[in-house]
Protein backbone atom coordinates (compact mmCIF):
# COMPACT_ATOMS: atom_id res chain seq x y z
CA UNK A 1 0.00 0.00 0.00
CA UNK A 2 2.84 2.32 0.92
CA UNK A 3 4.19 1.64 -2.52
CA UNK A 4 1.01 2.85 -4.25
CA UNK A 5 0.69 6.15 -2.67
CA UNK A 6 4.71 6.63 -3.84
CA UNK A 7 3.44 5.75 -7.51
CA UNK A 8 0.96 8.15 -7.32
CA UNK A 9 2.91 11.10 -5.14
CA UNK A 10 4.88 10.64 -8.51
CA UNK A 11 1.94 10.79 -11.26
CA UNK A 12 1.05 13.94 -8.60
CA UNK A 13 4.35 15.49 -9.40
CA UNK A 14 4.32 14.75 -13.13
CA UNK A 15 1.48 16.38 -13.32
CA UNK A 16 2.34 19.40 -11.60
CA UNK A 17 5.34 19.62 -13.98
CA UNK A 18 3.05 19.65 -16.50
CA UNK A 19 0.64 22.12 -15.14
CA UNK A 20 3.42 24.75 -14.43
CA UNK A 21 4.99 25.17 -17.86
CA UNK A 22 7.82 27.91 -17.82
CA UNK A 23 7.31 30.71 -21.04
CA UNK A 24 10.49 29.52 -22.53
CA UNK A 25 10.50 32.36 -25.19
CA UNK A 26 11.08 34.70 -22.51
CA UNK A 27 14.46 33.27 -21.86
CA UNK A 28 18.17 33.18 -23.05
CA UNK A 29 19.31 30.62 -25.63
CA UNK A 30 21.60 29.37 -21.71
CA UNK A 31 18.49 28.85 -19.49
CA UNK A 32 16.53 27.05 -22.36
CA UNK A 33 19.70 24.53 -22.61
CA UNK A 34 19.50 24.26 -18.54
CA UNK A 35 15.72 23.48 -18.51
CA UNK A 36 16.31 20.93 -21.67
CA UNK A 37 19.05 19.31 -19.04
CA UNK A 38 16.71 19.46 -16.28
CA UNK A 39 12.95 17.56 -18.25
CA UNK A 40 15.71 14.84 -19.43
CA UNK A 41 17.12 14.62 -16.12
CA UNK A 42 13.60 14.63 -14.67
CA UNK A 43 12.47 12.22 -17.30
CA UNK A 44 15.28 9.60 -16.61
CA UNK A 45 14.66 9.80 -12.71
CA UNK A 46 11.23 9.43 -13.18
CA UNK A 47 11.64 6.32 -15.18
CA UNK A 48 13.96 4.90 -13.01
CA UNK A 49 11.48 5.25 -9.82
CA UNK A 50 8.93 3.74 -12.28
CA UNK A 51 10.94 0.77 -12.92
CA UNK A 52 11.32 0.01 -9.14
CA UNK A 53 7.46 0.71 -8.77
CA UNK A 54 7.32 -2.33 -11.96
CA UNK A 55 9.15 -4.32 -9.93
CA UNK A 56 7.08 -4.03 -6.20
CA UNK A 57 3.64 -2.96 -7.23
CA UNK A 58 1.03 -4.82 -7.24
CA UNK A 59 -1.31 -2.51 -9.04
CA UNK A 60 0.37 -2.80 -13.08
CA UNK A 61 -2.50 -0.54 -14.27
CA UNK A 62 -1.10 2.11 -12.07
CA UNK A 63 2.36 1.27 -12.96
CA UNK A 64 1.56 1.56 -16.67
CA UNK A 65 -0.51 4.78 -16.41
CA UNK A 66 2.38 6.76 -14.40
CA UNK A 67 4.74 5.49 -17.25
CA UNK A 68 2.54 6.90 -19.96
CA UNK A 69 1.82 10.56 -18.85
CA UNK A 70 5.87 10.24 -17.39
CA UNK A 71 6.69 9.65 -21.27
CA UNK A 72 3.98 12.18 -22.74
CA UNK A 73 4.78 15.18 -21.15
CA UNK A 74 7.98 14.99 -20.70
CA UNK A 75 8.19 14.46 -24.55
CA UNK A 76 5.27 17.23 -24.81
CA UNK A 77 7.72 19.77 -22.81
CA UNK A 78 11.12 18.66 -24.61
CA UNK A 79 9.38 19.57 -28.16
CA UNK A 80 8.15 22.75 -27.02
CA UNK A 81 11.70 23.52 -25.59
CA UNK A 82 13.43 22.12 -28.80
CA UNK A 83 11.22 24.30 -30.98
CA UNK A 84 12.00 27.47 -29.14
CA UNK A 85 15.68 26.97 -28.24
CA UNK A 86 16.26 25.78 -32.35
CA UNK A 87 15.01 29.64 -33.36
CA UNK A 88 16.29 31.48 -30.41
CA UNK A 89 20.05 29.82 -31.73
CA UNK A 90 19.37 30.16 -35.15
CA UNK A 91 18.21 33.87 -34.61
CA UNK A 92 21.14 34.96 -32.14
CA UNK A 93 24.05 32.69 -33.87
CA UNK A 94 23.47 32.14 -37.26
CA UNK A 95 22.28 35.68 -38.28
CA UNK A 96 24.42 37.70 -36.58
CA UNK A 97 27.43 36.42 -38.55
Amino acid sequence: MENQSEIKKLIDEINFRNSNSKDYKKMRVEEISKELRDVMRFEQDSFKKIEEFEKTQDNSDLVKYAKMICKNTVEREIVQIQEIYLKKIDKEYLNSK
